[in-house]
């Protein structure tokens, strides 16, 4: 934390000569009620108001403290910092089509992938992690950042709604998704370079094949590591019906074949996911890939903190004022 206005500091040797004057005062203060002797009350209990005589001297004091802090503005850091972790490069490529929404994983497909996922961007704060999601087309949903906030903001906003509103075509493009992904890893400085698709069917839209695909990301040294997602046989889907929801079954389609090629292409593994546990359990041994040192430039705003001190400093003064008109009020 730092001050904006540091000489205010300035302002508490007025606390000084105020200690000095209260101590003074207390010292040679005349009583007022005179008695004859004083004796008789030597060895009677101390009060609740003997115990509290100084405290509105110590409640002013400390509020007189918290207001100079707030003069003095103070701030948490700002400024830029360049420094160098271990990590590597990653471009999360998601499929959204419609058969995500497939309720053999917890609470379906699309959400247990979002929420493993989450679980491996938290788990790894030193790479450098982008999303690409496709369907039968393909976008970057979050370019590569070490801002891990932003990238798990946008990937919570990630739905198969996309594609029942129309906002993207339907289908299945393997190969389109991870060309995409690896436009966005080609230029990467990074000694690893890694693509973790994620689907549930078999290519079937889009101009790219999936193995061409792999043998471009092969050419710029990128490793793809592919997870098939979905229970073998059918699985249970929710399909709208007149305004209201019926659920079928459906057949589970997933090109192992294809997806294992891509992964041995580029020298990645292929994983199936048929439950939870096991999507979690893929993600763990996918999280134990090697790091290569990078660099990071690092911008930290400044916001203003004296919000609590003002707090305190009012806080004081209103104790002050409550003492002194209820257990320290003098009656003249």
């Amino acid at each position: 934390m730092q001050l904006a206005n540091p000489y205010f500091l300035l302002l508490l040797l007025l606390l000084i000569p105020y200690i000095l004057w209260y101590v003074l005062r207390h010292r040679t203060s005349e009583p007022v009620l005179q008695v004859s002797s004083t004796s008789a009350f030597r060895h009677a209990p101390k009060t609740i108001r003997q115990y509290l005589v100084h405290a509105p001297f110590l409640l002013r004091s400390l509020a007189f403290l918290m207001i100079v802090i707030v003069l003095c503005r103070p701030q948490t850091s700002n400024s830029w910092s360049d420094k160098t972790i271990e990590g590597i490069d990653i471009m999360l490529c998601v499929d959204i089509s419609t058969s995500m929404l497939a309720e053999d994983l917890t609470p379906n497909r699309i959400e247990a992938a979002k929420k493993v996922a989450a679980e491996f961007i938290a788990g790894r704060p030193n790479d450098n992690i982008g999303l690409t999601i496709f369907s039968g087309e393909s976008f970057t949903q979050c370019p590569m950042t070490t801002d891990h906030a932003v990238l798990l903001n946008l990937f919570q906003s990630v739905s198969c709604d996309m594609v029942q509103r129309g906002l993207m075509d339907d289908g299945t493009a393997i190969g389109m998704g991870l060309a995409n992904s690896i436009t966005r890893l080609k230029d990467s400085k990074a000694k690893s370079k890694v693509i973790i698709l994620l689907t549930d069917g078999s290519n079937n839209a889009g101009d790219i094949s999936p193995l061409t695909a792999a043998e471009i990301a092969k050419s710029f040294g990128i490793r793809i590591y592919t997870i098939g997602v979905g229970t073998n046989g059918t699985a249970r889907y929710p399909y709208p019906v007149g305004g209201r929801i019926e659920y079928i079954n459906i057949p589970v389609e997933i090109d192992e074949k294809t997806l294992a090629s891509i992964a041995r292409t580029t020298d990645g593994e292929f994983y199936r996911a048929t439950n939870n546990a096991k999507l979690r359990e893929v993600y763990q041994e996918i999280d134990k890939l090697e790091k290569t040192k990078m660099n990071v430039k690092q911008y930290s705003k400044r916001y203003e903190a004296f919000a609590l001190f003002a707090l305190l400093a009012c806080l004081f003064l209103l104790l002050e004022l409550l003492l002194r008109e209820t257990i320290l009020k003098k009656i003249p």
